[in-house]
């Protein structure tokens, strides 16, 4: 483990050479873009949520003149279609995409980047497909247990954030509170459009305020992009509700033993509420050979100085693996 001093920053903001919009069902398109040098290593960033979207501040990750950095929009996200469309989208239709993403690009393999459930997503494609991941780099790990989600959700970090868990639950009839998730699936899915916006920005609002060491109140305007979050709350909820669609209460930890001849970075704030470190504990537990880093100044936003600096030190470690 090591701390954050002396870390560096981002790298600067670069525009797409290549995007497009690719189909892969019957029902489901997804974009898809690419940064950076063409001719360069391969890197798939896959995003969180589910439901997030990618953003411009993604691609700043990695050094442009090495990394050729690749992004999708994962179903029902972002610019992809249908839009915060629940039918097919589970974890392992979203597994399936990033192959025919791979094989469409021509590439034989690259490194996975995956912060959040974008953690999770990482770690079960590496999983599933380990002969095409050069190296595996994981932030604010989310494996999906059911302590997880109802730490996140219905118990435990709504201890450390009474006020905003108020405002979370105020939405739900006191009689449905002892299953949020479930209450807040039924109104998200619903017919009644103002209810479910209503549900959507309080979803999204109680994630807000708990994802930085410090409550970050300028994040809540995203708040009024009804777009953003109902793709986000309706999706996020739609994995909850059915667990993630694991195969074992246990999936991923159960599964490290086939990945653990890849080179790996785990990194992990030392206050995250929405994924706390234990987690990422059990992880490295599991992949004693990956670095394991927590940072002490932070939470779980990758916008954090500490997680900022050790992710980039993962990416400038593999640029040229």
């Amino acid at each position: 483990m090591a701390n954050s001093q002396a870390l560096p920053d981002l790298y600067p903001d670069i525009e797409p050479y290549d995007s497009g919009f690719l189909k892969v069902s019957d029902l489901h398109t997804i974009y898809y873009e690419q940064c950076g040098n063409a001719s360069g290593n391969p890197v798939m960033f896959l995003h969180g949520g589910p439901g997030a979207g990618t953003s411009e501040h993604d691609r700043r990750y990695f050094d442009p003149e090495s990394y050729r950095i690749i992004m999708m929009d994962q179903r029902g996200s972002g610019k992809s279609t249908p839009f915060a469309e629940l039918q097919d989208n589970n974890t392992w239709t979203l597994v399936e995409d990033i192959e025919i993403l791979r094989k469409h690009l021509g590439i034989e393999k690259w490194v996975v980047f995956g912060g959040s459930w974008g953690s999770t997503l990482s770690l079960i494609y590496t999983e599933e497909y380990p002969e095409h991941v050069k190296a595996l780099i994981v932030r604010g790990i989310f494996t999906f247990r059911r302590k997880e989600v109802t730490w996140v959700y219905q118990e435990g970090a709504s201890a450390l954030f009474p006020d905003y868990f108020e405002e979370f639950v105020e939405p739900i009839p006191e009689v449905e509170r002892g299953d949020l998730i479930g209450a807040y699936y039924r109104r998200l899915t619903g017919n009644d459009e103002e209810v479910k916006i209503r549900c959507a920005r309080a979803w999204c609002k109680w994630e807000m305020a708990i994802s930085s060491l410090l409550v970050d109140e300028e994040i809540f305007a995203l708040l009024e992009n009804d777009y953003f979050t109902l793709a986000f709350a309706r999706i996020e909820c739609h994995f909850s509700v059915h667990g993630g669609w694991f195969k074992s209460a246990n999936h991923i930890l159960d599964n490290v033993e086939k990945i653990r001849h890849i080179p790996g970075v785990i990194v992990q704030g030392r206050y995250d509420v929405i994924c706390p470190v234990q987690t990422a504990r059990d992880l490295h537990k599991a992949w004693p050979e990956a670095e394991f880093h927590i940072a002490p100044d932070a939470g779980h936003s990758e916008y954090e100085r500490g997680i900022i600096g050790r992710l980039i030190e993962a990416t400038d470690k593999f640029r040229n693996i």
